[in-house]
């Protein structure tokens, strides 16, 4: 009995080692596999984040390429004399609300030469404009491409009024819906 109980004594002994050295090793393992990769991740990150051509002359280098805007007629670039009109408030067309727009806005004229055509014209001038403005809705004109709609309108009725001369552009210098 005594032999019996010196086996099973040595049984355990070896299951405990066994357990024991298993645990140990894969703890062994992972430790390795995880310095192996910080090892890899820095090298990686070292070669990404120097760029040093010397270093490495079969990288390719970079090259900047300048992009060239295309060139515009000098007219277009010029900004022709400016018409200054009085501010603007009106009462937006709306259901339910009172929804009113204040705005500035000047005219770009094609020439000086015009400048006492529109003097002449200012009271059927502003009332076009205020005409306009006010058949407007909020959503129409609150964005961009309204404001854009909204000035091609006023330039395309005032020319059409004009007998010398022409309105190149107009400029909303205010412009405030509330």
């Amino acid at each position: 009995m005594a032999d019996e109980e010196k086996k099973e004594e040595a049984k355990e002994e070896k299951e405990e080692k066994s357990e024991g050295g298993g645990n140990k090793l894969i703890l062994i393992i992972i430790v390795v596999l995880l310095l192996l990769l910080l090892v890899i991740g820095g090298v990686v990150a070292y070669f990404l984040l120097t760029d040093n051509p010397e270093e490495n002359p079969e990288a390719p280098q970079k090259v900047e390429k300048k992009v060239e805007k295309p060139k515009k007629d000098a007219e277009a670039l010029e900004i022709g004399p400016i018409y200054p009109l009085d501010p603007f408030i009106v009462n937006l067309k709306s259901s339910g609300a009172t929804r009113y727009l204040k705005c500035t806005i000047n005219l770009e004229i094609d020439s000086p030469d015009t400048q006492p055509e529109l003097d002449k014209m200012k009271p059927l001038i502003r009332d076009i404009i205020i005409r306009i403005l006010s058949s407007k809705t909020v959503p129409e004109i609150s964005t961009a491409k309204g404001k854009d709609k909204l000035k091609e309108e006023i330039k395309k009725n005032l020319n059409t009024k004009l007998a010398t001369g022409e309105i190149r552009n107009v400029y909303f210098t205010a412009f405030v819906i509330q």
